[in-house]
């Protein structure tokens, strides 16, 4: 790709739930896959069976109540993310042990070294933000949680 990465280039209205419920963390990612593998027209069980596998090597709960699952999907062009906002935060096994209510799925394509890297180095700096991230968990809705991920100064910035 080149050029740096925005939030605006990751997510867009239709790649965000306001109010997913799910009891676990296998949950979330079967449906964060399902939905994914919608959109992507992907296979949501080869979505899944990737995520899975790259939490299996260790949890991407990253503390602070944020979660961001990665993985390469096979037959991606570019670099996609998906953002949920939980109805009720759960237990994702995060590095801090505190429940996650907030989760950035970032699926790239398997070649896509540098480009998956600088996505997920976009998408933790701006959930660093404690501020952003309240404001997030008190977004009305989805269009509302998109202007918060793409208006802010860290995603200007990314």
């Amino acid at each position: 790709m080149g050029q740096k990465l925005t939030m605006r280039d990751l997510v867009s209205p239709s790649t965000i739930d306001a109010a997913l419920t799910a009891d676990t963390k296998k949950d979330v990612l079967q449906s964060l896959a399902a939905s994914a593998a919608l959109l992507l027209s992907n296979d949501k069980f080869a979505v899944f069976d990737v995520l899975w596998e790259r939490e299996r090597l260790g949890t991407t709960g990253v503390g602070h109540g944020i979660a961001i699952p990665h993985a390469r999907v096979p037959g991606l062009k570019k670099v996609f993310g998906f953002f949920a906002r939980l109805k009720s935060p759960i237990s994702f096994e995060s590095i801090d042990e505190k429940p996650v209510d907030l989760v950035f799925l970032l699926l790239s394509p398997e070649d896509a070294g540098a480009d998956h890297l600088q996505a997920l180095a976009t998408v933790s700096r701006q959930l660093r933000d404690p501020v952003l991230c309240e404001m997030l968990r008190k977004a009305k809705d989805a269009s509302a949680i998109f202007r918060i991920l793409t208006e802010s100064k860290e995603a200007q910035a990314a």
